[in-house]
């Protein structure tokens, strides 16, 4: 029964939740799925699955030891995980297990070995908006968020309102300000419940709280 759902599962295809890694090799980039999960929703990566859902199995003994290393030297706060083996008609595979985590913002170096914050779009690692970071400080902050009745802000509430959907260039282009200003009261409206943040792989869009 077990095997069925994680078959099931597999030909649901890569989301939110759910990443096939054919092979690990490369610890850098896998500590960017790692984090991505720790800092959404917490998720698991099945090791030894192509990304056509094809089962080959796991190559060596040696990834986990990679994913190990991955999770401590190179993701900062280190992320926890947990492993389950799955033996389907004699194929291995290697699922990774990840909760959401409790010290987010979780990073991983990018490509040129900065490290930065990633979070899980869809079926995509996308790096964390300016409007998020400041989202995630603001709620370990015990500093007050308050409405403070400025123009920009009636001007956020009205634009919320009249087209629903807005970017953070939209909202910056329409109250005058600057993009350092914008981003701190679209994170205020988040804090306050005035509005919800939406991340997509293209930009990150601001929404009423529904």
């Amino acid at each position: 029964m077990k095997i069925h759902r994680l078959k099931r599962r597999i030909e649901e295809g890569e989301g939110l939740h759910l990443d096939f890694k054919f092979e690990i090799s490369d610890a850098p980039k896998i500590a960017r799925s790692l984090v991505a999960f720790a800092n959404t929703d917490g998720g698991s990566l099945l090791v030894g699955v192509k990304d056509n859902g094809v089962l080959r199995g796991i190559i060596s003994e040696e990834e986990y030891y990679i994913v190990e290393m991955a999770a401590s030297r190179y993701c900062k706060p280190e992320v926890n995980f947990n492993t389950k083996e799955w033996d389907v008609k004699g194929i291995k595979i290697l699922e990774i297990v990840i909760p959401k985590g409790d010290k987010i913002p979780y990073k991983a170096p990018d490509k040129k070995g900065n490290f930065k914050a990633f979070i899980r779009v869809a079926d995509e690692n996308i790096l964390a908006s300016s409007v998020q970071m400041k989202v995630w400080i603001k709620e370990k902050s015990d500093k007050i968020i308050q409405f403070l009745g400025t123009e920009a802000e009636y001007i956020l509430l009205g634009l919320l309102k009249e087209n629903k959907t807005i970017s953070l260039k939209q909202f910056q282009e329409k109250a005058q300000i600057t993009k350092f200003k914008a981003e701190k009261i679209l994170s205020d409206f988040i804090i306050l419940g005035l509005a919800e943040i939406e991340n997509r792989a293209d930009d990150s869009y601001f929404h009423p709280k529904s």
